[in-house]
């Protein structure tokens, strides 16, 4: 039914107060998102810092060109694609695993101090997080190596070779972000309604019966949204997390897009080089987002929008 014009300003006459606070953000998003974007012509541009942006002059793709025959930039877009294809694999499922987990728990005391326990490594910044690495990783004198020369292995140098790195990198993102992430795959069990339960556990379903037939059916429209933006992050990549934990002896395999951008844009100051990579970073993550939406729409759940 089409809302007329009158019945439409007395609505919003009488929640001006809801748009005067809608405002607020918009106008955020405007003054801090959208304006500072029209900046991105640098990566077309000879940008000069003295010049500025709109007197630099032209150069084209000449900054994509540079990029896409550079070896370090091939080095730094293997390992974001190898880094984040790794967490998505590994990182992932983990959070869905732990909620499913802390659900069957009956015990609601233990429950409690172990959702409480897990949230608690989200909340430490990867500045901490690495020096806590150092100490348990460190070849003498780390606790894992302690431990392992006990059991007659090691020591093994975890942050030094190259493969022990990446899989340390993976582990350390499972940890501080799986606590986390169950708090929207707890809320998406408690939205099931109980007698779907029910209803299973009258056909003679059992626990694992429920959790495969009930439980995880009623996760998939969250898992599919969640799963969505994580590929629209595919390419994107933290800066704090690979700049504290990566070392020289490993940067051929710790260098990523965000760090090449701080050590080769910030440092060297190369800014148009850089916007160039950035853009490209933005363009395929939207790319991912844009397709796996499409995809999931296609074997019929809802997406993003």
């Amino acid at each position: 039914m089409k809302i007329s014009s009158h019945k439409r300003f007395e609505y919003i006459r009488r929640s001006w107060m809801l748009y005067l606070m809608l405002a607020i953000p918009i106008v955020f998003f405007v003054v801090f998102r959208y304006i500072p974007m029209t900046n991105i012509v640098i990566a077309f541009k000879d940008y000069n810092l003295f010049r500025g942006v709109w007197e630099s002059p032209w150069v084209g793709g000449q900054w994509f060109v540079q990029a896409f025959t550079s070896r370090d930039f091939g080095n730094a877009l293997r390992n974001t694609l190898v880094l984040n294809l790794l967490d998505l694999v590994v990182g992932f499922p983990a959070p869905i695993i732990l909620a499913i987990l802390l659900n069957e728990l009956t015990w609601h005391g233990y429950k409690r101090f172990t959702q409480t326990v897990v949230y608690l490594p989200h909340f430490l910044s990867w500045i901490i997080i690495s020096g806590i690495a150092s100490q348990l990783f460190a070849p003498s004198g780390g606790v894992i190596n302690i431990a392992l020369g006990r059991l007659g292995i090691g020591p093994i140098d975890f942050l030094m070779n190259n493969t022990l790195w990446i899989g340390t990198y993976a582990g350390l993102g499972v940890w501080k972000e799986m606590g986390w992430g169950t708090i929207i795959y707890l809320a998406a069990i408690t939205g099931i309604n109980p007698e779907v339960y029910e209803a299973a556990e009258v056909d003679g379903a059992g626990r694992w019966g429920k959790i495969w037939h009930v439980t995880l059916p009623g996760l998939r429209p969250t898992i599919v949204v969640l799963l969505i933006m994580n590929l629209g992050r595919i390419l994107g990549s933290e800066f704090d997390r690979p700049y504290t934990l990566a070392n020289p002896r490993v940067m051929q395999v710790a260098d990523v897009i965000s760090t090449m951008v701080y050590r080769v844009g910030i440092r060297s100051q190369q800014f148009s080089y850089t916007a160039a990579i950035g853009l490209f970073q933005s363009v395929i993550c939207v790319l991912f987002l844009v397709g796996a939406n499409a995809l999931a729409k296609k074997f019929g759940e809802r997406g993003i929008w």
